[in-house]
């Protein structure tokens, strides 16, 4: 698996090496050991699976705050998503700053995004499914978020008029939110 570094410390493209034929392909979406060889010491305790119907469909930017903070491992199987992971680690040189990358069934690129970090994605096309790991479980009490459109982030989704929960249209701006972790 080739790990490409992003101009946030700590998140990463994977690249999986697929091993394809007339049958279909094989590949390691995860490998403890791997991720160990290339520094990476995380410890996976929960998977989440997404489904979205519609392309333009947004969901994020969300969060878990505290000792419920989640590293995650993000891929997509069906369709294809613009993925996005915001830094909001006040002491980081990239605070505010972002990074976006298209994952897709057919690239079956992975985004990995260490704790502290808010994150998010759009769909691009109908019908995506989207699978990610976490290294914490989900803590309602802990559960936080970033308006989609905060023009503190500024972040160019590529949709003027996304399809959004009723959480999502009505979450605090950047300036607003609770992001103690």
């Amino acid at each position: 698996m080739k790990l490409i570094r992003t101009a946030l410390a700590g998140v990463f493209i994977l690249e999986p090496e697929v091993h394809g034929d007339s049958r279909g392909f094989f590949m390691e979406s995860w490998s403890k050991r791997s991720f160990e060889e290339a520094g990476l010491f995380y410890d996976f305790v929960q998977d989440n699976h997404s489904s979205s119907t519609v392309k333009g469909t947004l969901r994020g930017i969300h969060f878990q705050r505290g000792e419920w903070s989640q590293a995650k491992l993000l891929r997509c199987v069906r369709g294809a998503v613009l993925d996005v992971a915001v830094d909001l680690r006040p002491e980081s040189p990239t605070y505010k700053k972002w990074v976006a990358v298209e994952l897709s069934a057919e690239n079956k690129k992975q985004l990995l995004i260490p704790r502290r970090m808010g994150h998010g994605f759009v769909t691009l096309t109908d019908d995506v499914e989207f699978l990610y790991k976490a290294d914490n479980f989900y803590a309602p009490e802990a559960d936080g978020g970033i308006r989609w459109n905060d023009p503190e982030l500024n972040i160019d989704w590529g949709v003027e008029e996304p399809m959004l929960s009723t959480k999502d249209r009505n979450a605090p701006f950047l300036k607003d939110a609770i992001t103690d972790f």
